[in-house]
């Protein structure tokens, strides 16, 4: 019988087999054996972010193997769930399923799928409130989890909070509050202590988050945008710093300046 580590026809359970192999205390691998939950953690966020950004990319076959590695962070949690008798993969699989059963009710159960993406959604979280009630969940905020990015779960603490009223009318009055924010930081940043003046800062971006979700964007993806504009254009400026023998730490503000608006410009045109 060959061994399940080299069967490439059941993939995963070649893969769970290889990852037990890699936790076993007596031949896995030693950096393996000494991990946990709280240290595999950054990696699984990490893999995350690769995914979106292979996707952002459209690069699709570095998105097949970024989906792996974010696949072998479920399985590495998963190995350490059921050393410790938390839960093993089935258990995992089929809490997902009925989760998902449950909260299509149009698809899997007798409701309608004639119903708008809106309804879907609004429905969507009636489902979820039902499922957080059952946790012992009764909070507005309860479930929105501590560990999210913080732009990510600055919106998600504003949606929960929108949904039983707390939110402004219209996009007008989170304008003013951004003006107000903007005002204290700068008062701040010239009377009070670095600790209040980071305060201060939060609330301003607490505050951009919420101006997002008012004009139905996402912060998280706008910035990303903005991340990968500004890699673009700072790397022409250094490709036309090359280009005249030189590097940026040979050239100063205002030259770069007027070459970022030179690649701001080539960047436009058709």
């Amino acid at each position: 019988m060959p061994d399940l580590i080299y069967d490439s026809t059941q993939p995963m359970a070649r893969l769970i087999e290889i990852m037990r192999r890699l936790r076993d205390p007596e031949t896995g691998c030693p950096w393996d054996v000494e991990q946990d939950f709280a240290s595999i953690a950054p990696y699984t966020i990490e893999e995350a972010y690769e995914v979106a950004d292979a996707i952002e990319r459209r690069d699709w076959n570095e998105l097949k193997g970024e989906l792996g590695d974010l696949l072998l962070q479920t399985v590495y949690h998963t190995q350490m769930g059921t050393e410790a008798g938390h839960f093993d993969f089935a258990e995992v699989a089929n809490a997902i399923s009925d989760k998902m059963i449950a909260r299509h009710p149009h698809v899997f159960g007798d409701e309608s799928r004639d119903k708008s993406a809106e309804q879907q959604t609004a429905d969507w979280e009636k489902i979820k409130a039902a499922e957080r009630a059952g946790k012992d969940q009764g909070g507005t905020l309860d479930g929105v989890a501590i560990g999210l990015p913080a732009l990510l779960r600055a919106l998600k603490l504003q949606k929960r909070a929108a949904r039983v009223g707390f939110d402004w009318p219209s996009t007008d009055e989170v304008l003013d509050k951004i003006v107000e924010e903007s005002r204290e930081l700068v008062e701040a940043r010239e009377t009070l202590s670095q600790a209040e003046i980071e305060e201060e800062f939060g609330d301003l971006l607490f505050v951009m988050a919420n101006l997002g979700r008012h004009l139905g964007l996402d912060p998280e993806s706008a910035l990303r945008a903005a991340n990968a504009k500004f890699t673009r254009r700072f790397e022409q400026v250094e490709a036309l710093l090359a280009a005249r023998g030189k590097r940026p730490t040979d050239s100063d503000l205002a030259e770069m300046d007027a070459l970022w608006d030179q690649a701001k410009a080539e960047e436009r045109l058709p």
